[in-house]
């Protein structure tokens, strides 16, 4: 018989937390689940921890592979293993609320089968103390949206439009339907994959429950980052992933211009500031600036093109000398001049708006 639940859960050296995230699992009233974990190469105990407690609890699947150095792989074989009708990731580092399965359960039969539930999280950072309540949607968001409209209104409200990955339990049948995947190897999963995932959704219903207790800690991806320009290839491998599902979708007659907005907004934001931004210009080096660039428009500049032909005067401009900063190297000292005052024009615009 099919679970409700399948909770997939991504461990890699998490021995000081993988009993507590375990056990917040296992104590729970709901029942109805199963747990798939997938253990990467590790050099701690997290494997033997594991074993020890999946022993004699059918409801425990465990797997095992090669270091990647992201979740990507364990949650893409997970939800190839998973039998549940809805799909919730957590991280082995992390916790799930008590009696937070009773309580989505309930509101998801209250509104059944659409494809995503989106949450809060309950963030806790160990290095500071700091506590941070996570909603994407206001509480007055509608009771449930399409994709569309939850991308456009998550951005308004967010300044983003996804969330983490974490936050939302999904169906699982959708997941499989759309061939919904993490990049294999990517870091900050959720900037590449949550974006598609919530334009292709028909139904998404906020549930705007606390259920997820997600850790900050001094081992995890953000706060291990070694030095400027770390995330350079992962940046420019997400741009490049959704730059081709623009190019992809607003192809399609009911494209909503909308979205075309938001992600507009977000993702040129995040071109220009790791790349031409003058702390950026100043601390990483143009050839390895150009190394990742070139990842990024090892197709060319079709999609990208496009995404930039409705932009706004300025931005165009600014796209304009992105694509001669990559093709030419003459114009490359003149392009971050250019940068330099474009973000310095930036900056005493939002300032004389804001006063």
């Amino acid at each position: 018989m099919k679970p409700f639940f399948s909770i997939i859960m991504a461990c890699c050296n998490v021995e000081p937390y993988i009993r507590e995230a375990m056990d917040s699992v296992m104590k729970q009233s709901f029942g109805d689940w199963e747990c798939i974990c997938g253990i990467e190469e590790s050099k701690d105990r997290t494997e033997e921890i594991l074993q020890e407690i999946a022993a004699g609890e059918p409801r425990i699947r465990i797997f095992t592979h090669p270091r990647s150095g992201s979740c990507s792989a364990t949650r893409n074989i997970g939800i190839d293993m998973s039998r549940g009708k809805y799909v919730i990731f957590l991280d082995g580092d992390d916790t799930i609320a008590d009696g937070c399965l009773a309580r989505l359960y309930d509101r998801i039969c209250a509104k059944p089968d659409a494809d995503l539930y989106p949450c809060v999280i309950l963030a806790y950072n160990e290095m500071t103390g700091e506590k941070e309540t996570r909603d994407n949607y206001p509480a007055d968001a509608p009771a449930e949206m399409s994709g569309t409209d939850a991308t456009v209104l998550i951005e308004g409200y967010k300044g983003i439009p996804c969330s983490m990955l974490q936050m939302t339990v999904f169906r699982r049948e959708f997941l499989v339907e759309h061939d919904l995947k993490c990049i294999y190897g990517l870091r900050r999963q959720d900037s590449e994959f949550s974006p598609r995932a919530l334009y292709l959704a028909k139904r998404v219903v906020p549930l705007h429950e606390p259920f997820y207790l997600y850790r900050m800690n001094q081992s995890s991806v953000s706060y291990s980052a070694r030095g400027a320009g770390y995330f350079h290839k992962d940046w420019a491998i997400i741009l490049k992933s959704l730059l081709s599902f623009y190019g992809s979708v607003s192809r399609e007659p009911d494209f909503d211009r909308r979205v075309e907005s938001c992600w507009r907004r977000q993702w040129f934001s995040l071109l220009l500031y790791f790349w031409f931004d003058p702390t950026q210009i100043n601390s990483i080096p143009r050839q390895k600036r150009l190394e990742t660039l070139g990842q990024l428009f090892s197709d060319g500049f079709g999609d990208f093109n496009a995404f930039m032909k409705n932009a706004p005067f300025s931005k165009r401009v600014a796209g304009w000398w992105i694509r001669a900063f990559v093709r030419h190297s003459s114009m490359r000292g003149i392009g971050e001049l250019f940068f330099k005052m474009y973000f310095s024009l930036s900056k005493r615009t939002t300032a004389s708006h804001v006063s």
